[in-house]
């Protein structure tokens, strides 16, 4: 079964305005694939959820406890062997996770992991759209 990470972008559209082409994605997720998500993620959704949408956070609770998903861990520090630069820091921590986790896909809105793509074997990162649009 295909392995899908998610960032933070991704979960808190989905989460917190529930538009109809999130919605569909998240379908597709649970029906067809197995949801990894990084504790670097879920540490900076609650984070961001609690501190911009603090009205949003039962949704959040109700959604992590119903969403299917497993979870890896991030290293607070990374190996200095991490051979991928993102020129936001912390995105590589993200990408490490999505690697060492070994994941086919990274679904992202941050254009600086997008940006890299095309230098990447694996996991192939894509935005939501091409998501949908290629699976």
């Amino acid at each position: 079964m295909m392995r899908v990470m998610l960032d933070t972008n991704i979960l808190i559209s989905a989460i917190v305005f529930e538009s109809k082409l999130m919605l569909k994605l998240m379908q597709r997720l649970t029906d067809k694939y197995l949801i990894v998500l990084c504790s670097y993620v879920a540490d900076e959704l609650y984070e961001v959820v609690s501190d911009k949408f603090p009205a949003k956070m039962d949704r959040l609770e109700k959604f992590l406890i119903k969403f299917p998903f497993e979870l890896v861990h991030t290293p607070q520090v990374l190996p200095d062997d991490f051979e991928f630069e993102v020129r936001d820091k912390d995105d590589e921590h993200i990408l490490y996770s999505a690697v060492s986790a070994d994941v086919d896909v990274l679904i992202t809105g941050d254009k600086d992991l997008l940006v890299i793509a095309q230098d990447m074997e694996r996991p192939e990162i894509l935005s939501h759209l091409e998501f949908l649009e290629k699976y």
